[in-house]
């Protein structure tokens, strides 16, 4: 016969403070942010984000110098048009990024434990979806207010007239940063390996922006420059910087945007069907990814 003891080892019931959904989707949110840029990872995580956003940041310390040094009244490089013009570094960026937050958990079979905790899946998905778009945006608002404050340094002449271009630019960029995070985030979720999902970015980049340029060449050799705008519709730089140039006020660059205001309107419901699209995707994506 053995003898049986009992131990008091003191469970008690949670009595503290609970912290609810918010608390749980802001910290995902912070967690993932800090995985956009290498935080809480090994050094070499860190080096490609923030060798990207040191890129990005030169052209607009050497606009600054430019226009202090040659007493310019405008800077080289239009606020609206910075992003367009960088897009290879933004895409770069996207492509490396968005396997992180998209591609990891996926691999590492993680997914179902934050679902085994009180975290909804529209939380997880807004949380990523949101991190990216946070991170997009830092990189390409940092330099152009750069620009903007090196303006005022240098007293340019028309003081109120460069503070709405650089609000309509930072407009842009919020629409660049969600539309970027809503494609890419999606693009990388349906591979769990990080490889994969920077070549499926780079290739929906690479693919969509020569295929409409190819297009629109044959276009405007017709004179159908019309056509040629709309069909710019079909990247999603041009896309966004149609919203810049029809709704926004911003200076058309070179290449073709679609006409009017109308071209305008399309173009921001294109943005938003796309943005607003993702978060459904992700979500059963995710949600299948929970079950397994």
């Amino acid at each position: 016969m053995t003898t049986s003891m009992i131990h008091d080892i003191g469970y008690r019931h949670y009595e503290g403070r609970r912290l609810g959904r918010a608390y749980v989707l802001r910290s995902m949110y912070v967690h993932n942010l800090r995985a956009a840029f290498g935080f809480g990872r090994p050094a070499r995580a860190k080096v490609m984000p923030f060798l990207l956003a040191a890129i990005m940041l030169l052209p607009a310390v050497g606009a600054v110098a430019a226009v202090g040094l040659a007493d310019l009244a405008d800077p080289p490089i239009r606020y609206s048009q910075y992003a367009v013009s960088l897009q290879v570094i933004i895409a770069i960026f996207l492509a490396t990024q968005a396997p992180v937050l998209a591609s990891r958990d996926l691999r590492h079979r993680v997914v179902p434990l934050y679902f085994s905790r009180p975290v909804d899946h529209l939380d997880y998905v807004l949380a990523k979806l949101g991190a990216l778009a946070t991170a997009l945006f830092g990189l390409m608002a940092v330099p152009v207010t750069v620009m903007y404050v090196g303006s005022l340094v240098n007293k340019m002449p028309h003081a109120s007239r460069h503070l709405a271009d650089y609000l309509a630019a930072l407009a842009g960029c919020v629409l660049f940063a969600l539309v970027l995070a809503a494609i890419g985030t999606v693009v990388a979720a349906f591979t769990p390996r990080r490889g994969f999902g920077v070549a499926a970015v780079v290739a929906v980049y690479l693919i969509s922006a020569t295929f409409v340029l190819i297009l629109q060449g044959l276009a405007e050799l017709r004179t159908q420059f019309a056509l040629a705008g709309w069909l710019g519709l079909c990247t999603p730089f041009n896309l966004v910087d149609t919203v810049q140039v029809r709704l926004l006020g911003a200076e058309q660059s070179s290449a073709a945007v679609a006409p009017g205001l109308g071209g305008g309107l399309v173009a921001l419901l294109l943005c938003a069907v796309l943005v607003a699209g993702s978060v459904p995707v992700l979500y059963q994506r995710f949600r299948k990814a929970g079950l397994s």
